[in-house]
């Protein structure tokens, strides 16, 4: 198909809050070698794009300036060295940036087949999320089967993800959340049990079932500490983000004396060659398990694309349950 030379899209004007999100015209990507061109149908919504729009996450110099990680949609165009797939092939992908328009360049090795059964609109809540979890809590973790898990922010997009994802390897899995009724949300994803942080210490309640094997968190600050306090001797913390503040004053003789491990990383600063293995591993390992059931999407709300300043309104809320998305072209 020929592609318009211009298309619409969200950029951040300058760092600031939501409304610093404005609708403008740009050129139509022009794929590299290895890359695909996504017509956009739905794009997600997630942390660092309101912490990019901020000013507080940069882009890798070789990214769109565009916010959005994760797309679904329809293979428009292929460049050079391109072998998986082909003009009309329908796909959901991980992106460099540049999601919240109406069409996206990315590594072919980053898009993945729609999974059976899954819409569109359900297949752009999924990259961002299984990459981070999958490659943070199996590959960087090393949860196993029986293990106690416990992840922070158990409603989030990652939060329901990895809930399910640790419960479907057969792991136990605790979480935290802000209400009764979000707690009642991570039970009913397969959490053994949830607890309110407005209400509840998780330091406490872990230590009564044994302390966790392994942590997920993305709120840093004082719960670094506490996170020492809840995991089990030799436990694992693997950090992800930072809600709360990445300085803190920690001492770390109970690191050595209990040989516990602090770990973490993030995903967009990573080689396009290590997001294609992450790819592999979740297509691999995570497909399957959605394709039966053991793992849905949570979705929260859908905005249309000129509508983003409201999505980021939603997320930066703290109210939302699950994932949040735009709607470029259904």
């Amino acid at each position: 198909m020929t592609l318009s030379h211009s298309m619409l899209a969200i950029e951040i004007s300058s760092p600031g809050g939501p409304d610093v999100l404005q609708p403008t015209s740009v050129p139509v990507p022009v794929p590299g070698h290895g890359q695909i061109i996504i017509r956009v149908a739905y794009a997600g919504v997630n942390r660092p794009d309101a912490l990019q729009r901020a000013g507080a996450y940069a882009p890798p110099p070789s990214a769109s300036p565009l916010p959005g990680l994760e797309c679904s949609g329809t293979v428009v165009e292929v460049g050079p060295g391109v072998t998986r797939w082909k003009i009309g092939d329908q796909v959901c992908a991980l992106l460099p940036g540049g999601g919240y328009a109406e069409y996206v360049a990315t590594p072919e090795a980053h898009a993945l087949p729609i999974p059976s059964g899954v819409s569109l609109k359900e297949a752009a809540c999924l990259p961002e999320t299984c990459f981070t979890v999958w490659s943070n809590v199996v590959m960087r973790g090393g949860l196993r089967g029986g293990e106690r898990f416990l992840v922070h922010g158990g409603t989030s997009g990652i939060g329901t993800t990895a809930i399910q994802i640790a419960h479907a390897l057969g792991a136990r899995v605790f979480a935290t959340a802000g209400s009764d009724e979000k707690c009642q949300v991570c039970r009913d994803l397969g959490a053994e049990a949830a607890f309110n942080y407005r209400e509840t210490d998780f330091v406490a309640e872990m230590k009564g079932f044994g302390g966790a094997n392994l942590i997920l968190d993305m709120v840093g600050g004082p719960y670094i500490e506490r996170n020492f306090k809840a995991l089990a001797d030799g436990g694992r913390l693997v950090q992800i983000a930072f809600l709360q503040g990445a300085k803190i004053t920690l001492n770390l003789a109970e690191l050595m004396t209990r040989r516990l491990v602090l770990t973490g990383s993030t995903l967009r600063p990573q080689s396009d060659l290590a997001k294609a293995k992450i790819a592999k591993a979740v297509e691999e390992n995570i497909w399957p398990m959605i394709e039966r059931g053991a793992v849905k999407v949570v979705m929260d709300s859908e905005y249309d694309l000129p509508d983003a300043p409201a999505a980021h309104w939603r997320i930066e809320s703290g109210g939302h349950v699950g994932k949040i998305v735009l709607r470029v072209n259904p």
